[in-house]
């Protein structure tokens, strides 16, 4: 089997794996404030249909669209593979977030990147220097000093915010699958064209248990925030998929890693701003320390140089 291979254009890559890690890191905001007026199929059904009426009419008149014969020789058992687990993160996830928090969902989110990353390794034969590996380690400590609080929440938590933390981290395994899916699919489609198959067959998927109706009682506010978090889905995978064009799996999943540090600023911003949204997330000295251990070791895993 061929394996897919970068184009080389890093910076690209870097750029717009952080516009990603941005994208997401402020994501659980708005799916919290959404999900106080509608069930989390109805919000993932919406987050799938606005990505794809908008992608799919941009391609459609840009004449971007793959051709008959492009369709007949496509990988359909890897599309529906990226298709179900991508379908799959999104419900998790939200379920999740609903029985835990935003903080809480993007600690163990993390899991994805870091599983992506070390299945590239594998799948992909790419390759980590002494410098790279040493950033692994220097994340790891990152995070331990980060999440210190959240993860001692986790430990002596209720059984719902536990069930909530388990269906997370399944979350997490679901969506490292699609990725690892996406990035060899780019072999035979653009990021773009991946993408739009995925949201319209997401939409259909989604649609029988989805309640559309339930958008009439939404607020104003909430009507942005549900147009906002479409558009989030619809910028933040495309940048995704795209940095994989240019850019090795392993170190896009790095710079995923700065997605939680963004949620907590995030948080806390939101929270000052509108206390009445979102409760604030108080920080450590422990957790700013790791803050910057966790950008220091994203840092060294994206920018270390093949030998």
């Amino acid at each position: 089997m061929l394996i897919h291979s970068t184009s080389g254009r890093w910076r690209l890559g870097l750029g717009l794996a952080l516009l990603t890690a941005f994208l997401w890191g402020i994501l659980p905001l708005g799916l919290a404030i959404i999900l106080q007026g509608l069930d989390i199929y109805t919000v993932t059904w919406y987050r799938f249909i606005i990505a794809f009426v908008l992608l799919g009419g941009y391609l459609t008149t840009r004449k971007q669209l793959p051709d008959l014969q492009k369709w007949r020789l496509m990988p359909w058992s890897l599309l529906g593979i990226a298709t179900i687990f991508l379908a799959g993160n999104y419900i998790l996830f939200l379920q999740g977030l609903a029985l835990t928090s935003p903080t809480n969902a993007e600690v163990l989110i993390q899991l994805s990147p870091v599983l992506m990353g070390l299945g590239a390794l594998v799948i992909f034969k790419e390759h980590y220097t002494r410098l790279q590996w040493s950033g692994l380690g220097v994340l790891t400590l990152g995070f331990s000093l980060f999440f210190h609080e959240q993860l001692k929440v986790l430990v002596t938590a209720s059984n719902q915010y536990l069930w909530g933390s388990f269906l997370l981290g399944f979350g997490a395994i679901s969506w490292a699958i699609y990725a690892l899916a996406q990035k060899q699919l780019l072999q035979h489609l653009s990021s773009s064209q991946i993408m739009v198959f995925i949201y319209g067959s997401c939409t259909i998927l989604y649609f029988p248990v989805a309640t559309p109706t339930a958008i009439f009682t939404l607020t104003p506010f909430q009507l942005l925030i549900l147009l906002f978090c479409g558009l989030n889905t619809l910028i933040a995978y495309g940048c995704f998929a795209e940095s994989l064009e240019h850019w090795e799996a392993s170190r896009v999943s790095a710079v995923l890693a700065l997605a939680p540090i963004i949620t907590l600023i995030s948080v806390d911003i939101v929270a000052a701003l509108f206390p009445l949204l979102i409760k604030p997330e108080n920080l450590t000295i422990f957790a700013v320390i790791g803050a910057i251990i966790i950008v220091a070791g994203s840092m060294m895993i994206a920018l270390g140089k093949k030998p």
